[in-house]
């Protein structure tokens, strides 16, 4: 019975120690000296923080703070009459103006932002890159390259031309891939490929309001640069410097009134003007006329005897 009595009486909040809730004048004096002048208002609450230790809520009249309140902290020793002061802080309430969340600036950073000066560093574990040659730099156990002929070869080259010695061995991964015209420590992932075609779509692809007004796509433009490697089946590079994709990556479903072609693309056809005349009355005889056609109106004898009409 005397532990759930303790546990009811720590889980209430406990009441205000009435020195400290009286000492509403030194918490108002606090905050007027922390804040600026005219700006500490109404008392506005006092709440019990622990035995004899009570925080006074001051409204805050300052323009950029709507909503925010001055707390001020007091408390009191055991066994003291004098209330001294713990803390003054500006806290907001519940209708407070509160800045947005933090977002990292990798999130935030956006298409154009960049300018002179400026790096962008990437992740080591970029989704969009992967490594450009894999192994470890040093040649195989079983390369033909040994280190002395490497060193010979290296010497006779520096005395042969005044390049400077390369850093990377001969024989080893670097070497090779600087060889064949691939020496980049990262290369564009399928992840970053796909991405980087989404956009690209995205702005200056088929699906655009200037795609489906163009006369014709990019495909049969020639202001269509191709492009290399597995993205020329799909994009290419504009170079029509009246166009609105000039310099960018465009679709080759993409179209534009600046096709090459324009102009000589044959002009659909017109249909023939209705031949119905509405505005002339013709008039045509109840009975054909005596002198006209081919039959005379009455018939010879001989005819006659014949049986002809």
């Amino acid at each position: 019975m005397s532990a759930a009595t303790t546990r009811s009486r720590t889980a209430r909040t406990p009441v205000p120690d009435r020195l400290c809730a009286e000492a509403v004048d030194l918490a108002r004096a606090a905050a007027e000296e922390a804040a600026a002048p005219g700006v500490v208002g109404e008392h506005v609450g006092v709440v019990s923080e622990g035995d004899r230790v009570v925080t006074h809520y001051f409204e805050s009249k300052d323009f950029g703070y709507r909503g925010w309140r001055w707390a001020v902290t007091v408390a009191r020793a055991s066994r003291a009459k004098n209330v001294t002061l713990d803390e003054t802080v500006l806290l907001p309430g519940a209708d407070a103006i509160l800045a947005p969340e933090w977002v990292p600036w990798s999130e935030r950073l956006r298409p154009g932002d960049m300018g002179p000066g400026d790096l962008l560093p990437t992740e080591s574990e970029d989704l969009r890159l992967e490594p450009g040659w894999t192994g470890e730099d040093e040649p195989p156990p079983n390369s033909v390259v040994s280190e002395e002929l490497a060193e010979l070869v290296d010497s006779e080259d520096a005395e042969l031309t005044d390049r400077p010695v390369a850093v990377t061995t001969r024989g080893s991964i670097a070497s090779v891939a600087e060889e064949l015209g691939t020496r980049r420590a990262r290369v564009l992932s399928r992840y970053g490929l796909y991405e980087a075609a989404d956009r690209w779509d995205e702005a200056f692809g088929p699906k655009t309001p200037m795609a489906q007004a163009a006369p014709a796509t990019c495909v049969s433009c020639a202001f269509l640069i191709p492009m290399a490697g597995s993205l020329k089946q799909a994009f290419g590079v504009c170079a029509n410097e009246f166009g609105p994709a000039d310099g960018h990556v465009v679709s080759l479903a993409y179209g534009c009134g600046g096709h090459s072609e324009a102009a000589v693309m044959p002009k659909p056809v017109k249909p023939a003007a209705h031949a119905l005349d509405t505005m002339r009355v013709d008039e045509y005889a109840l009975r054909p006329e005596r002198d006209g056609g081919s039959v005379p109106s009455e018939a010879d004898g001989a005819s006659e005897d014949l049986g002809h009409s």
